[in-house]
């Protein structure tokens, strides 16, 4: 240490010794203005910086910090700047520190602002929805098959009166409206077997295909919504449109049998022909789903109705004819067949015209809206003469249909999930 006639300052914190800025930093005093001696020699620890002074200036430059010390060497130059700047007052290591990374919560706003909403397919599903129900096409197929199913029963209420009246002790007679087949006239269910497709193909067949020709989809798929929004909503509206025609006739269907027959439903009635129409939107759905694929993969809409209507006439019409070739060959019969051979090759021709959404749609219903019924497909004479006359509840009922049931679902869930797909891998071009 330098005595003060050296020219050295005497106290503690001067910039040989190892001190920093003391915890009362901001008082500018120095220790070799009081002419003090330091208490532990110079250069000691953590005490030789209290009180001190750092040369940078009087409000705690840099080269002091909290008491701490800066690891300067007895005699030598200015230790090590601390890390931690001046606070807000001027005093060393007081205020927060600036060389920190400030916490940027911009990127979480930005990715809010980018997410799109989670209900964008109900957008679209109400937008497409509202223009199927005030376009020409709902009420064209609307009222063809009003007019369809009013004629059939009009021109059947005779033989359906019949029905009634010698069925006045069946469990179900008002279901006899929409079973019964007077004549040449088709029931109501076979009628919407037939002519229920043309409903699902009709809102489907151009769903995304329109909107590529129109140059509209490029702009759709840039709004804030998921890609896959614009698929589903589609979906659903057109299942949306499907159930309000399907309520509409059978609600026309019923009320002409109420007011012309004098027929009132069971709540065991009601419950039936609610669970039919639920069938009955799952089998137009697989139909709808198999147009939004042609829609998907052809651009032009013309050509995709014509793919949908033709699988349609043929799996309708030639069904049956396609699996009787099927079964013959697989299991053929010969000139004098067995019984075996003859089960076989009816068993085969059945498998193969359930392939047909039709033949599903076909056996379920015949086992939901009659309650009598206790087996569908092949039943053999042995199984005829073992049953029980008696009528099943809707449950039971309901499981005996099962696996068509399951079916239909499958095949429609299958049929939208490869639209789905193939929709989501596309290119949409500008």
């Amino acid at each position: 240490m330098t005595r003060p006639e050296d020219g050295g300052p005497v106290g503690r914190g001067s910039p040989g010794g190892q001190g920093g800025q003391s915890r009362g930093g901001q008082r500018g005093g120095s220790a070799g203005d009081h002419g003090e001696e330091p208490r532990g020699g110079p250069g000691e620890g953590p005490r030789a910086g209290l009180g001190g002074q750092s040369p940078e200036g009087q409000f705690g430059g840099p080269a002091g910090g909290r008491g701490e010390p800066t690891g300067g060497q007895p005699g030598g130059p200015q230790g090590k700047r601390s890390a931690r700047p001046e606070g807000p007052s001027g005093a060393a290591g007081v205020g927060v520190r600036m060389d920190a990374p400030a916490r940027d919560a911009t990127p979480a706003r930005r990715t809010r602002a980018r997410t799109a909403p989670s209900g964008g397919w109900r957008v679209i599903a109400g937008k497409e929805l509202a223009d199927n129900l005030l376009s020409i096409r709902f009420f064209v197929l609307l009222v063809v098959l009003g007019l369809a199913a009013v004629a059939a029963v009009s021109t059947a209420a005779s033989a359906i009166r019949n029905a009634a009246s010698a069925a006045s002790g069946s469990p179900s007679p008002f279901l006899l409206l929409f079973t019964s087949s007077p004549g040449q006239i088709p029931s109501f269910v076979a009628l919407i077997g037939f002519l229920g497709p043309l409903v699902g193909i009709a809102f489907a067949f151009d769903a995304i295909n329109n909107e590529r020709s129109q140059r509209t989809l490029p702009r759709l798929v840039s709004q804030p919504v998921h890609r896959d929004d614009v698929i589903n909503g589609k979906f659903a509206a057109g299942l949306a449109v499907v159930s309000v025609t399907l309520v509409a006739v059978t609600a026309i269907v019923a009320g002409v049998g109420i007011l012309r027959l004098g027929i009132t439903p069971s709540p065991e009635d009601v419950a039936r022909l609610l669970v039919y129409l639920v069938l009955a939107v799952v089998y137009l759905g697989v139909w709808m789903a198999f147009a939004m694929l042609c829609s998907v993969t052809m651009r032009r809409a013309a050509t995709s109705a014509l793919v949908a209507l033709g699988v349609w006439l043929i799996l309708s019409l030639f069904g049956a004819l396609l699996a009787g070739l099927l079964a013959d060959v697989i299991a053929p019969v010969g000139a004098n067949p067995t019984v075996a051979e003859q089960v076989h090759n009816v068993q085969t021709e059945h498998a193969f015209s359930l392939i047909s959404p039709m033949s599903l749609y076909t056996e379920s219903t015949a086992a939901l809206l009659n309650p009598q019924v206790r087996a569908v497909g092949l039943v053999l004479p042995q199984q005829t003469d073992q049953a029980v006359a008696s009528s099943l509840p809707l449950g039971q009922s309901v499981l005996v249909v099962w696996p068509q049931i399951v079916a239909l679902v499958a095949a429609c869930v299958v049929v939208f999930a490869i639209a789905y797909a193939v929709f989501l891998r596309q290119e949409v071009r500008a």
